[in-house]
């Protein structure tokens, strides 16, 4: 039975703001220079920061893990085969019958609702270049004798946890580009292989290796991917899903877009984030000074926070795609910054 969480009306709202900047609006960033794009407010997270689950004025549900039923099948893009997998995986789940979750309450800022702010998000477990779980920071670690991925030098790929296989890498154009590219990866028997290669959205400012909250960038590393949610239903993942009504994404985006939809599916990203928990939850690890609300959410034709967007088809099909068992990772950045 799906697991329900209960997270304060007020700590819900305040974790969406920061994904998407809802609490100051789109308007011009703290400290920055210049007029913004566009101004509105933005009912998202800037990047999800929070650690409890939260439960708002709608039903909300957290399931386990979602039905892999052709899920698999997105995009010419279909799950590895038993032949190619380099270990068992656990045979998929009809959707909803994932265990409970707890999780406490926390801002978001690059993700959608509950972020602080599009790039206001703190590192995740797994995912960054040092082994810190508390921050959930993915742990760096070698791997001896592994073909590297597409793109990655020997310092990315050696924070990689060598558990891993499956990678969303997210390649962005440049270091001041809001502009990427994203790949899911599967690790089989003779190597990494690609998925189709999506168009992305990212911070308006481009990438940083060191995100504040507010700063418009999204933060370089590798993080894991642990927990999904939205305002729609349960498209059938088989990531823990939290189903609310607070993930409203509400006004304009710097290039004058309406927002609406944006969080109808989102995945947290693990950066100052408690795995484990909702991407609504406002708990960071890191201080909220680090920003958090980080997600890969649906795409709203312009630059975020700090958050990852891709079309809403693609979303879907990545969260069909994402398997715990595999224990799925994203690697983002720029293009130079990855190849190192």
């Amino acid at each position: 039975m799906p697991a329900r969480h209960s997270l304060s009306r007020r700590a819900a709202a305040a974790a969406l703001l920061l994904c998407t900047g809802v609490l100051a609006g789109y308007g011009a960033p703290e400290g920055g220079t210049g007029t913004p794009r566009a101004s509105g407010p933005l009912g998202a997270p800037e990047g999800l920061a929070g650690g409890t689950a939260v439960s708002g004025p709608g039903t909300a549900t957290r399931s386990g893990t979602g039905s892999a039923d052709g899920a698999a099948a997105a995009d010419g893009q279909s799950a590895p085969g038993e032949e190619d997998r380099m270990d068992d995986v656990p045979p998929r789940r009809p959707p909803g019958s994932g265990g409970p979750r707890n999780g406490s309450g926390g801002r978001t800022e690059g993700a959608a609702p509950g972020a602080q702010g599009a790039d206001r998000g703190a590192p995740g477990p797994a995912a960054g270049p040092l082994s810190r779980s508390r921050s959930g920071l993915a742990a760096r670690t070698p791997l001896p004798g592994r073909a590297l991925l597409p793109g990655l030098g020997p310092r990315t790929a050696a924070k990689l946890p060598a558990r891993t296989r499956q990678v969303l890498l997210v390649t962005g154009e440049g270091q001041e580009s809001d502009r990427a590219t994203a790949v899911l990866f599967h690790r089989t028997r003779a190597g990494w292989r690609p998925g189709p290669v999506w168009p992305a959205h990212n911070a308006l400012r481009g990438w940083t290796g060191d995100h504040h909250l507010g700063d418009l960038r999204s933060p370089r590393g590798v993080f894991t991917l642990s927990d999904a949610g939205g305002l729609r239903p349960d498209p059938g993942t088989r990531l823990p899903y939290h189903r609310s009504n607070d993930f409203v994404a509400t006004g304009l985006g710097f290039e004058g877009e309406s927002l609406t939809g944006a969080f109808d599916y989102v995945v947290a990203i693990d950066y100052n984030r408690v795995p484990g928990a909702s991407p609504l939850d406002w708990r960071r690890p890191l201080g909220a000074e680090r920003g958090g609300g980080i997600w890969i959410h649906v795409d709203h034709g312009g630059p975020t926070h700090g958050c990852v967007s891709l079309s809403e088809a693609h979303m879907k099909k990545l969260l069909h795609l994402l398997d715990p068992a595999r224990h799925p990772v994203i690697v983002m950045g720029d293009r130079a910054h990855l190849a190192h």
